[in-house]
């Protein structure tokens, strides 16, 4: 079973420089699913401090991931079929974080959704959901 500090170091050795730009921190992982966070930075704000959609969808699908590699024990190589996000309200504050789980897992595809809130104040400013495919 993977623990966070285990899955942050698979996170760093196996992600993209433009995931990594992001900060990613994972800060709760296991079978029910995984939690990432990402500081809110000028590098991801667009006019009026509001967290661009393109950050919220990496962070989305990086969770996404993360959550399959806690329902599954371990990191596994998945390939995003489908991302969907719905973007609900502006992204302010200090933080995005998002919680991630998988809804079903099959033996070639997994089926994960995602709820990405602004923190401090836990406001809902995104929705995911997305496909992946076990190699």
């Amino acid at each position: 079973m993977l623990d966070c500090a285990a899955a942050q170091a698979l996170l760093e050795e196996n992600f993209a420089d433009w995931v990594q730009a992001l900060q990613p921190r994972i800060t709760a992982i296991g079978p029910g699913g995984a939690t990432l966070e990402i500081p809110i930075t000028p590098a991801i704000a667009r006019v009026g401090g509001i967290v661009c959609g393109q950050a919220l969808a990496t962070l989305a699908d990086t969770s996404m991931v993360f959550a399959c590699a806690g329902h599954f024990g371990d990191f596994k190589l998945v390939a995003t079929t489908n991302l969907e996000t719905r973007f609900l309200s502006a992204a302010r504050g200090e933080a995005v974080r998002c919680e991630a789980r998988v809804i079903r897992a099959g033996r070639a595809l997994i089926f994960a959704e995602a709820r990405l809130t602004a923190q401090p104040d836990g406001k809902a400013v995104a929705a995911a959901s997305a496909t992946f495919f076990l190699p």
